[in-house]
């Protein structure tokens, strides 16, 4: 049998794949049909004598192989794409992909600030935003940037801090308080219907609370299990019952009134949300300029 000549583009649909554990969203990522894309890894599989993803009606995932061919072809991808960057910015200035992963609220609250700017001074770039709660390895899936709160950073990924410290925020509508008093401790909780969170990856997230130092968390119970915040939003509004978010999802209707604010004694500011990425031997224009503009903000002043 013959071998096909490998290109970047096998190497990219490879990342994505895995990325979204879907061919139809992978397929949509990169612009191309999901018959074409199936063809791709079919034949890359085919060149490699080896699977590379377990395949069900389902679902899709990683092989063992698989997963050991991501953890070496993702840097040396991104390494081989800053290089080719840097030879084309040589000459016209910053252009290219920039991939930043990032939990939504960040990139609404953040991220979107200093992409808009970025984009204004540096039209010929076009960045790719992905927003997911689960956390990634930013290399491995071919990610230029994360942004994540300061503690779940990696220690050896370089980090700007965006200067927006998180917080939690308990809240829910005037009617519901009206009906069923005010919490005045998170052991208050018990006795109201709480909006339960799920995480990507399953499991209920337990509030968070912190008071004089001391960290509480707290299994709430309630009618209703959501994972999307704009879902549990309309849930707290409609009177179903009170929802924990990060503060920055809800400010907007705190102020106007919508929702009302508890616990925010036990809600104080924790860590900075942070730009997160790798030493890399060869930066693109792209690449050093976004950093450079996130560093030169005054906002948002460089910790690493």
């Amino acid at each position: 049998m013959s071998d096909p000549r490998l290109c970047l583009n096998d190497l990219d649909a490879v990342i994505a794949v895995a990325r979204r554990a879907s061919f139809r969203q992978a397929s949509i990522d990169l612009g191309v049909s999901t018959t074409a894309l199936s063809n791709t890894i079919a034949r890359l599989e085919a060149h490699l004598a080896t699977r590379l993803f377990n395949r069900t009606t389902r679902s899709v995932s990683l092989t063992e192989a698989g997963r050991l061919f991501l953890e070496q072809v993702g840097p040396a991808l991104q390494d081989v794409r800053a290089a080719l960057d840097a030879v084309q910015s040589h000459s016209s200035g910053p252009s290219g992909i920039l991939r930043i992963n990032a939990f939504a609220s960040a990139a609404r609250a953040a991220l979107l600030p200093l992409v808009l700017e970025y984009l204004r001074q540096y039209p010929q770039v076009h960045i790719d935003i992905v927003t997911e709660g689960r956390l990634v390895d930013i290399v491995a899936e071919g990610f230029d940037f994360g942004v994540r709160s300061a503690n779940l950073v990696p220690s050896d990924m370089i980090v700007i801090s965006l200067g927006q410290r998180q917080r939690y925020a308990v809240v829910g509508s005037a009617a519901y308080f009206a009906e069923h008093g005010r919490p005045r401790t998170p052991a208050d909780l018990v006795s109201h219907p709480c909006l339960r969170i799920r995480l990507p990856n399953g499991a209920i997230y337990p509030w968070h609370f912190e008071y004089e130092g001391e960290v509480t968390r707290l299994e709430v119970n309630g009618p209703l299990t959501l994972d999307e915040p704009g879902v549990a939003k309309a849930a707290v509004k409609a009177g179903v019952g009170l929802g924990f978010f990060m503060e920055q999802d809800v400010l907007e209707e705190i102020e106007n009134g919508t929702f009302e604010r508890v616990l925010e004694d036990w809600t104080p500011p924790r860590d900075d949300l942070c730009l997160y990425y790798p030493n890399r031997r060869n930066p693109s224009a792209a690449l050093k300029a976004f950093t450079a503009l996130a560093r030169a903000n005054p906002v948002s002043p460089g910790v690493g």
